[in-house]
């Protein structure tokens, strides 16, 4: 019995600390993972959803509890990561049959005792009393200090991460409506000219890099929601993809202006696609069609008649329809099945008229703020 506590004992402290290690410090490729950390996020969203199918959509607690999902799973996370690497080292100390200082040597004993060094609270009472025992001590206590100084470097660039993804989304308030539409962006951006739209898009492609490359590093910041319901990153990345497909299927490659501000929208485009089909691969959602079409005809003709009225250029309604319709097959799928999975709601192609954007108004006001 004690040989099989020593052997699995051996290979939980391999799997944790690997785990950790690939979770918190190795730059991680395009691939879904098999750990103990996707499986237990996996396993405990599952449950956690249950919150967003019975509370209804727009209710308060409703996203203060799918709000605490990212920061409350991440704190168990590193508890369940540290007392299996305590489990861990009681079973190699009982499976030796490590003799410890007070005569009795029980599995809870060294439970105990293991809790305390690998926390390197340093009460004394309970200690190895053999070569043996002080070394698995010293061991111990020294991958818990590691530990501790991982969890301490590792929040701060959890948050930071997280806190520039926010400024991106946050600026889009102002320039794209709350939520961010690829209608109000268009109209909003044809009073300062093609080049600003055209830095705009630039600035956004590269937001959609660090978005990439953050989730590849840290995906269940992924799980991080936004402070604002109406905003998030799910919905700045479909206004991306939607601003860009009308302009691809409308300006003018005879243009200079209009061709450069086209070879924008194709790069943040390419760029924006790349982040939802890599994120729903690492999470395991697969793409799943919209039960309801986005842009009906009737919507469509809505779109096209207001960036009318604000100068915008439109090819013909219905040929650009056509055209729009085979770019958004590429990426609207993807969309549906993040947006299901994640509860963060995709933005219409155009706000509804009179709809206030969150900087308007405040908590105090009728319509509200948040």
């Amino acid at each position: 019995m004690g040989f099989f506590a020593l052997i699995f004992g051996i290979v939980l402290i391999g799997a944790v600390l690997w785990d950790a290690l690939e979770s918190i410090i190795l730059p991680r490729t395009v691939a879904r993972r098999v750990g103990l950390s996707t499986l237990f996020i996996e396993l405990i969203w599952k449950g956690y959803r249950l919150v967003g199918k019975v509370k209804p959509t727009g209710n308060p607690w409703r996203e203060r509890l799918l709000g605490a999902f990212g920061p409350v799973s991440l704190l168990i996370l590193i508890g369940i990561w540290a007392w299996l690497l305590i489990f861990a080292f009681t079973l190699i100390s009982w499976g030796l049959g490590v003799p410890l200082s007070g005569g009795e040597s029980s599995f809870g004993v060294h439970f105990y005792e293991s809790a305390v060094t690998f926390f390197t609270v340093g009460y004394g009472d309970v200690t190895g009393t053999t070569a043996m025992g002080r070394t698995l001590n010293v061991i111990e206590a020294s991958m818990g200090f590691g530990f501790l100084a991982l969890v301490i470097g590792y929040i701060p660039v959890l948050y930071g991460s997280f806190s520039r993804r926010e400024a991106t989304i946050l600026l889009l308030d102002a320039r794209a409506g709350s939520p961010p539409t690829a209608g109000e962006l268009l109209k909003r951006y044809d009073a300062h000219g093609l080049e600003a739209l055209t830095e705009l898009l630039k600035e956004l492609e590269m937001w959609s890099a660090n978005l990439l490359e953050s989730y590849l590093s840290y995906p269940s910041l992924s799980l991080y929601r936004s402070q604002h319901e109406k905003m998030s990153w799910l919905g700045a990345l479909t206004m991306i993809l939607d601003a860009c497909s009308i302009l691809e299927v409308s300006c003018n490659p005879e243009s200079p202006e209009q061709n450069r501000l086209l070879r924008q929208a194709d790069l943040s485009f390419a760029l924006a696609r790349h982040v939802i089909v890599d994120l729903a691969y690492i999470m395991d959602l697969p793409p799943v069609a919209p039960k309801q079409d986005r842009l009906p005809p009737e919507e469509w003709a809505r779109l096209v008649a207001s960036l009318k009225d604000h100068g915008v250029f439109v090819c013909d309604r219905d040929q650009a329809y056509e055209k729009l319709a085979e770019r958004r097959h590429e990426y609207e799928a993807y969309l549906n099945g993040l947006s299901e999975a994640l509860f963060l709601p995709l933005p219409p192609w155009l706000p509804a008229d009179g709809e206030k954007d969150s900087w308007q108004v405040s908590a105090w006001d009728t319509d509200g703020h948040f």
